[in-house]
């Protein structure tokens, strides 16, 4: 029965997301800013656009969730304590802080890009981190200042994209992008954006979903269509990014990987965990050499 009910929704899921090839890579792809600048001289951002409208929305939709751990974001919720181990650890070799400081990154700038209603920005905050939240989402960022405000940390919220940001000159320590990536409607110029916001000697943290079939089954089968752990829609395939495609899109940027580890749903202790398996979710971190 199961069997048969994974294979009618996986073929409804097929039908829904697809399972074409990503579109070829453009003829101008990884171009140096200056060079997007050139091209883009009297049109939109240099950067490009990497917004897509009916993901915002939908976001935007579930936005009163974000801090409800049963809620539509309750995976995040969920996975957040793995990634945040992930993310202190990277960094703290990064900037060769002190392990056993309450405050170890005090003094350095991080963005959280497509930060949503705040659930990782907050704690890189209570780290020592000067934060500044990015989304093109204005109800997320609504949902993140409230709480913010309500938990008395000062976090600099924005309603903006990554190529607007980019766009200002402004450089930081640290950039994150946690499950975003896969939302982007350009990536190459999404990784462009990226490159200029990451100062001299900075760090990225990265969380996305490979293209495998293991992730199709279980990110979009089973997480969307038989868990309903998401929204159904919530994730499209194509989109997903495959480790050697974000090494080497950091790589054209001037950011060098330092370390790559999956997430791992384990069934048994209900917890997602660290784990050498790249195939479904993955982090990648990198520095600026």
């Amino acid at each position: 029965m199961l069997a048969t009910r994974f294979q009618t929704l996986a073929g409804d899921a097929r039908h829904i997301v697809g399972v074409a090839p990503a579109p070829h890579t453009r003829r101008d792809a990884w171009l140096a800013p200056a060079a997007i600048r050139a091209r883009n001289a009297g049109g939109m951002s240099e950067f490009g656009d990497t917004v897509d409208r009916n993901d915002i929305d939908r976001f935007a939709a579930q936005s009163a969730a974000w801090w409800d751990p049963e809620g539509s974001f309750r995976p995040l919720h969920r996975i957040n304590p793995a990634r945040l181990d992930f993310i202190r650890r990277q960094l703290l070799a990064s900037f060769g802080r002190d392990a056993k400081g309450l405050r170890p990154f005090e003094g350095l700038r991080l963005i959280d890009i497509g930060c949503g209603g705040g659930l990782v920005a907050e704690p890189m905050t209570r780290l020592g981190f000067a934060v500044t939240g990015i989304d093109a989402d204005a109800s997320a960022i609504e949902v993140a200042h409230a709480h913010a405000e309500a938990s008395g940390l000062a976090i600099d919220y924005r309603t903006a994209s990554i190529e607007e940001i980019a766009a200002t000159g402004e450089r930081f320590d640290v950039a994150l992008a946690l499950e975003i990536v896969e939302h982007v409607a350009d990536r190459d110029a999404f990784f462009a954006a990226l490159g200029a916001l990451v100062g001299p000697s900075g760090a990225f943290i990265g969380a996305t979903l490979n293209r495998t079939a293991q992730s199709f089954a279980l990110a979009i089968v089973g997480a969307e269509y038989l868990l309903g752990w998401l929204p159904r829609g919530t994730h499209d395939w194509r989109r997903f990014v495959r480790p050697s495609e974000f090494v080497l899109g950091l790589r054209r940027q001037g950011l060098a990987a330092t370390n790559l580890a999956g997430l791992n749903y384990d069934w048994r202790r209900a917890i997602w965990a660290e784990s050498e398996d790249l195939s479904v979710n993955y982090m990648i971190a990198a520095v600026r050499r």
